[in-house]
């Protein structure tokens, strides 16, 4: 199979990639169902624009170098504040439909950080809007592909180009490759090697492991964002929007204890800061069932059952009332801040090879807020697009070049899954009574969950990510000893390799960052120091400072 242009995902940013890539031939591979595995169809909260005169995208600007502990690459800020109202626009020209005050404009509420009220929204089910209209427009052009239920394995890369990437399908366990004279890497981000997360079970982190193994820069890995308010115990998103729209935080004493931590923004201060001070009420002993309460029961029924609906009916699906009695909200894995080192064009240090959406990094530096990811997913879509589009313009690709080299590739890969095949076979010396090959890999992954739980969380400390990085290693060697049986497993098998890689990239990052800074807390090194104001970045084996 061969196409000018590979888009790898299926979230707004893969879909606004696909758009913009006007009169060439596009396949979207998707792991899962378009429009419906990824992280921006759950997105709830809103889009940040600047479209009210009496902002500014000055301050924008500055509240989003703010929010990212001034880590950010300026450059590409600058480009996400002023794109965002176009794209916006964009959106609404696509078929999405923003809420609206009653003299026309499109309505607007307070988020985190934010010095002025931008972050426009559909009730709280604005990423399900963005992508209904994003879907619909896609529908209606003829050069879009939509292949779904693939699972990437692999950039095909030589000679530091790329020409495509090799796919597992998830129906009938077939390996093949897609050659592309342009790649994009939409793949999002990796909540779910984490137990507690908003993520879907798609989001391993596989678009950052196939980028490490083939030499990409990744920047800021050791930045990931919990968000505040999931269900507690759950993990299930209940977003900023809550608070945004007046929710109040207490603990178990119906202290309103955010003033301990923010005396000025209270509820409506970073999500960083918002995280740590649930979890330190939850370790103090302040909390309650496992989190704290979040109550917005003296709001208007009108704003509950209409702004916040989604909310409103998660939480009565479980029997509480939120018109009438707080919710029990704990912080859950949400967003990586780090990923591909890309420039101004997505643009990645691979020729051919681009990126964009949340498995790039730098434009949100150590934390982001709340709101600007969606803008960051249609601003530097539609720029992965272009650029895509302008390299497939002026840039031809030989298969002839790699071939031999990737169905060697393949050859590998498949026989890792025959090797790794469980057989209950009397002629063989590996079957289930043999202890040496006792290891299930759904085990192997929960407990992999819960190492960097407690030590690759919210805080964290010298001692707790040495731990995690010997418990990873001892994973890895667990992991030569894997038996597979049926697809499921298979996939579950190259996911979990993935997961490993970044755990390993994430925790070495972080050991690394002898500070605390945004998202990255440390117990150990509590103060922010002006001379750690960079960037961290990998590539193989190395990890460079870089001082901005």
């Amino acid at each position: 199979m061969i196409t000018d242009i590979l888009i790898i995902g299926g979230g707004g940013a893969a879909a606004r990639c696909a758009i913009e890539c006007k009169g060439k031939n596009v396949i979207m591979a998707v792991k899962g169902l378009f429009g419906k595995s990824g992280c921006t169809v759950m997105a709830e909260g809103g889009y940040n624009a600047v479209i009210n005169p009496k902002d500014n995208f000055q301050k924008h600007y500055k509240d989003t170098l703010k929010g990212g502990g001034y880590i950010n690459n300026p450059k590409l800020v600058e480009i996400l504040v002023k794109n965002a109202p176009k794209e916006l626009k964009n959106l609404e020209r696509f078929g999405a439909l923003f809420d609206r005050n009653q003299d026309g404009t499109i309505a607007q509420r307070p988020f985190g950080g934010q010095s002025f009220n931008r972050t426009c929204y559909s009730g709280d089910r604005t990423g399900h809007e963005l992508m209904a209209g994003l879907m619909e427009y896609i529908t209606k052009l003829g050069n879009v592909r939509i292949l779904e239920d693939l699972m990437a394995l692999k950039l095909i890369v030589k000679n530091n180009r790329c020409y495509g990437a090799l796919f597992l399908n998830l129906i009938n366990g077939d390996i093949f490759p897609i050659y592309a004279t342009s790649t994009v890497l939409a793949t999002g981000g990796a909540g779910q090697i984490y137990p507690i997360t908003s993520n879907p079970t798609q989001k391993v982190g596989d678009g950052f492991a196939m980028a490490y193994n083939e030499g990409v820069e990744l920047i800021d890995m050791e930045m990931v964002q919990f968000h505040p308010t999931g269900m507690a115990n759950s993990g299930i998103l209940v977003t900023e929007a809550v608070r945004g729209e007046g929710g109040i935080l207490y603990n178990k004493n119906k202290e309103r204890f955010m003033i301990n931590y923010d005396r000025e923004r209270m509820e409506l201060s970073t999500r960083d800061v918002v995280a740590r001070a649930i979890y330190n009420e939850i370790k103090m002993g302040r909390g309650i069932n496992g989190g704290v309460y979040l109550d917005v029961s003296h709001l208007e029924r009108d704003v509950i059952e209409e702004r916040l609906e989604t909310t409103f009916k998660q939480f009565l699906d479980v029997g509480i009332d939120i018109r009438r009695e707080p919710m029990v909200v704990a912080p859950t894995a949400h967003h990586y801040m780090g990923g591909i080192r890309i420039d101004e064009k997505c643009q990645c240090n691979i020729e051919g090879l681009f990126a964009c959406g949340e498995v790039t990094g730098g434009i949100h530096g150590a934390n982001r807020l709340g709101g600007n990811a969606l803008a960051d997913t249609q601003v530097f879509g539609a720029i992965a697009g272009r650029s895509a589009m302008e390299f497939a313009e002026v840039n031809k690709i030989n298969i002839g070049e790699v071939k031999e080299y990737t169905n060697g590739i393949i050859r590998d890969i498949r026989g890792d899954i025959e090797d790794k095949m469980y057989r209950d076979d009397k002629n063989n010396n590996y079957n289930k009574n043999n202890k040496n090959y006792s290891y299930n890999i759904f085990k192997l992954i929960n407990n992999f969950k819960g190492i960097m739980w407690d030590n690759v969380s919210i805080i964290r400390n010298e001692k707790g990510l040495k731990n995690a990085l010997l418990e990873i290693n001892r994973l890895k060697k667990d992991l030569k000893y894997i038996k597979l049986n049926g697809i499921i497993q298979i996939q579950k098998y190259f996911e979990f390799k993935n997961m490993l890689t970044v755990a390993e990239i994430i925790i070495k990052c972080a050991l690394e960052r002898k500070e605390s800074r945004g998202a990255h807390y440390r117990s150990d090194y509590p103060k922010m120091r002006e001379e750690l104001k960079g960037n961290l970045l990998v590539c193989g084996d190395r990890i460079e400072f870089i001082e901005l």
